[in-house]
């Protein structure tokens, strides 16, 4: 069973444009879901950060079933996370 990455964006966030550039880079593949057209993924990712909209925020589900869910984390912790 593969990991699987969803990545919670806005079309305007340079930090996930960043982040995607890299995972795309590394080859990594991900779900792109944007906030602002779609209301339970903004509610998600208030939940996960505080009330707040924070972007990008990334929910890993690594091989061994474990989750991890990310606010603007580094392509090494994307990496870290698919691994455990």
């Amino acid at each position: 069973m593969a990991g699987t990455v969803t990545m919670y964006s806005t079309t305007w966030c340079g930090y996930c444009r960043r982040l995607k550039s890299q995972m795309d880079r590394e080859g990594i593949a991900y779900t792109e879901i944007n906030i602002e057209q779609d209301p339970e993924s903004a509610a998600f990712v208030e939940k996960a950060n505080g009330g707040n909209q924070t972007v990008p925020t990334v929910l890993v589900v690594a091989p061994s079933g474990q989750e991890s869910v990310m606010t603007n984390p580094s392509l090494a912790q994307v990496k870290q996370a698919m691994a455990a």
